[in-house]
């Protein structure tokens, strides 16, 4: 209903579907005419090769490895000898490695693309996802997931000492240009449930809204998935007015999934009007009261006034109504809201009243507020203009 799309509605809720709902699904404009869902399977971040000699596949330029070793490391890697080690160990056992690292350059790249291209081993080099201390969180949940161990200063661990047992495994990575993605990676899943409960608390005690976004990112990597819905639109006007309609319909649904739904059309707000009333209060407490229910008849009186009816006369019907019943102002009908799928967000209707409260509240402990003088919207006709000397 938010979007007045049933195409939109499909999107959301095949999203929703498969990245669950510690996913993260976000909006982006495409290209072309039409709008499509692209659902990233795995954990995924944006860094590619540091090399296109590293590809196994030159026609369309990735990077597959089935059942790769992972090495994780925060280091930057300059010196071959100091993976040589890991290297032969690794030889012996005819699997690809991908190497996470700070970075791949100089002697030790240099033989990674050789031993490549000679066939000797497949190795693929990424740069960590990331800075300072989000990139060392990020190394560490891409560990849980592989089963690694990040080898750093931090522990006091040194390259040449690494062993295949530090090494993560995965059932397959994907590397291209600009991402690597790593699919059903073979960590502990007491780890992982670990991790995500500790990340579900972080995004509880964070009071940035941009640590928030980037925590939720990392738990939809561990827990969920990434679904992006690329917006498409015949012009630039239709297609910014699409994204934000399908942005309302997107937070519309996290807002339901997060704390249920109510029925819609100010239904739920009539249906309580009753027990406001039976409150029993005295002088300003009372007249506080009255200002309550007044504003829970606001919605659907607004509703009728738009359809063109008397909202008094709906909001006296809708007083007598049996709960959930309520006005659909679309077929002029009363019907059951949640059968007739005329809902709201819980969320958004109990944020809606609890603000208004506030905001209330703030007017009421304020000794001064500053305000738009209104216009005057007299009739008064304007004088007309004369000769001069006329009366």
């Amino acid at each position: 209903i938010s979007a007045a799309d049933e195409e939109v509605g499909r999107y959301i809720s095949e999203a929703m579907e498969k990245v669950g709902n510690d996913g993260v699904i976000s909006i982006e404009e495409s290209n072309g005419f039409n709008t499509e869902l692209e659902v990233v399977e795995g954990m995924q971040f944006d860094r590619g090769y540091q090399s296109p000699y590293m590809v196994t596949d030159s026609d369309k330029m990735i990077a597959e490895l089935e059942r790769p070793y992972i090495l994780i490391t925060d280091k930057k890697i300059s010196s071959f000898q100091d993976i040589l080690p890991l290297l032969e160990q690794i030889v012996q056992s005819n699997r690809p490695i991908l190497i996470v690292a700070d970075e791949v350059e100089g002697d030790a790249l240099t033989n990674l693309v050789l031993n490549r291209m000679r066939g000797t081993f497949t190795a693929v080099a990424v740069k960590a996802p990331g800075f300072g201390d989000r990139r060392k969180a990020m190394l560490e949940d891409l560990a849980i997931v592989t089963g690694a161990q990040v080898i750093t200063d931090d522990l006091g661990l040194e390259l040449k000492e690494a062993t295949l047992d530090m090494l993560g495994t995965a059932n397959k990575v994907e590397v291209t240009k600009d991402n690597t993605t790593v699919v059903d990676g073979d960590g502990d899943t007491a780890n992982i449930d670990a991790r995500v409960g500790q990340l579900k608390a972080q995004i509880e005690e964070t009071d940035s809204d941009f640590d928030r976004e980037k925590l939720q990112e990392r738990l939809a990597k561990l827990a969920g998935g990434v679904a992006v819905i690329k917006v498409g639109a015949a012009s630039e006007t239709e297609l910014k007015e699409r994204k934000l309609r399908i942005e309302d319909a997107l937070n519309s649904t996290r807002a339901a999934v997060e704390e249920g739904i109510v029925a819609g059309g100010g239904t739920a707000l009539m249906n309580i009007f009753k027990d406001v009333q039976a409150i029993e209060a005295e002088g300003d407490e009372a007249t506080g009261v009255n200002i309550v229910l007044k504003a829970l008849q606001a919605p659907v009186r607004q509703i009728a006034e738009n359809a063109g009816l008397e909202g008094s006369v709906i909001v006296e019907r809708m007083k007598n109504a049996e709960p959930g019943i309520g006005y659909n102002a679309a077929t002029d009908e009363w019907v059951n809201m949640l059968e007739a799928g005329i809902v709201d967000p819980t969320k958004v209707t109990r944020s809606a009243l609890q603000h208004a409260a506030s905001v209330a509240a703030m007017f009421l402990t304020t000794e001064a507020v500053v305000a738009n003088i209104p216009e005057d919207k007299g009739n008064d006709m304007p004088q007309m203009g004369g000769m001069p000397g006329m009366m």
